[in-house]
């Protein structure tokens, strides 16, 4: 296949295209600081169409992942950094699918696990899940994050490509052991004896391992019958709490200092980043991969985090 994958020279794109490129497929990074790599990366400017639109007529597979990064402060231009990168970006590739001569079966759109409500009562999955946005008590900022989802799906919804199944990918946290992945920052803080409870460690943190995002996009890909919003999370969220002490036993270190939700504002500041990342809880199902057959390699957190770990280990060896 030549599957053509914008803004995938980040952390998520990477996996996707090492792993692609290991299977033998044609693999086009569609990328506004095009670098070296094993693969083929083209430059675009994620806003009008150009010559890159070639690389789509005659592809077999558009994911589109491109976005401004979500780890800053959510101030004015940021905010508007991040909802116009997507937006725009997602518009673009729709208008470059709709113009192909021989457009792509298939486009696989990035979107999140955010889109839904902050919650601890019950899971959310595609068909009851509850949007958020409207939920009492919540910053701001959480808010936000809600309507840039809804913009972004917006966007490749409105899309015309007739000829072209549309899936949005309401996707958890990846883990993998690569620097600067969010497993990895998670880590760190382990082997430093902070990774202990953040906040009241009730809220739901919905993860997904590598292995098995890399396998359910494949399966998406080949599933002519899908289409629409699919939620990509391992079956089995676990509270704040849990998750990390679950990783502190797979790394195998016992102290792990607790921080308080005011504590996190303060360091959030510092990082410049949000508490979003880590106090919202996001208990997501996967429920339409499940009623499918999809079969999770690693749908537990100890499993995942042991294996993860482990390759961690492998790699600083």
């Amino acid at each position: 296949m030549k599957i053509v994958i914008p803004g995938g020279s980040g952390q998520v794109g990477t996996v996707l295209a090492r792993a692609f490129h290991a299977d033998g497929h044609e693999v086009v990074i569609l990328s506004r600081s095009p670098g070296v790599s094993p693969w083929r990366t083209v430059a675009w400017d994620a806003e009008k169409l150009g010559d890159w639109a070639k690389e789509i007529d005659g592809a077999d597979v558009v994911i589109n992942l491109a976005g401004r990064s979500v780890n800053c402060r959510y101030h004015a231009e940021n905010r508007r950094l991040i909802m116009d990168s997507r937006v725009h970006s997602t518009r673009v590739v729709g208008a470059a699918i709709a113009q192909a001569q021989r457009p792509p079966r298939v486009w696989l759109q990035a979107s999140t696990a955010t889109i839904y409500s902050h919650r601890y009562d019950a899971a959310n999955d595609e068909k009851t899940g509850i949007l958020g946005g409207s939920e009492p008590d919540v910053p701001d900022t959480w808010r936000f994050s809600i309507d840039v989802a809804k913009a972004w799906e917006r966007a490749a919804e409105q899309a015309v490509t007739p000829r072209t199944r549309k899936v949005l990918l309401r996707s958890a946290m990846t883990m993998n052991p690569d620097p600067g992945s969010i497993f990895a920052v998670l880590l760190g803080l382990v082997k430093k004896g902070l990774g202990g409870t953040c906040g009241n460690g009730r809220q739901f943190v919905s993860w997904l391992h590598e292995r098995d995002f890399i396998r359910a996009i494949y399966w998406l890909i080949e599933r002519d019958d899908f289409a629409g919003p699919v939620n990509l999370a391992s079956p089995n969220p676990v509270p704040n709490a849990e998750f990390m002490r679950t990783l502190r036993v797979a790394w195998g270190t016992r102290i792990g200092l607790p921080a308080a939700a005011w504590m996190l504002a303060i360091g959030a500041v510092f990082m410049r980043t949000e508490t979003e990342l880590i106090l919202k809880s996001r208990r997501v199902a996967p429920g339409r991969l499940l009623g499918a057959g999809f079969s999770f390699e690693f749908p537990y957190w100890a499993d995942a985090a042991a294996d993860l770990c482990r390759r961690w280990r492998e790699r600083k060896s």
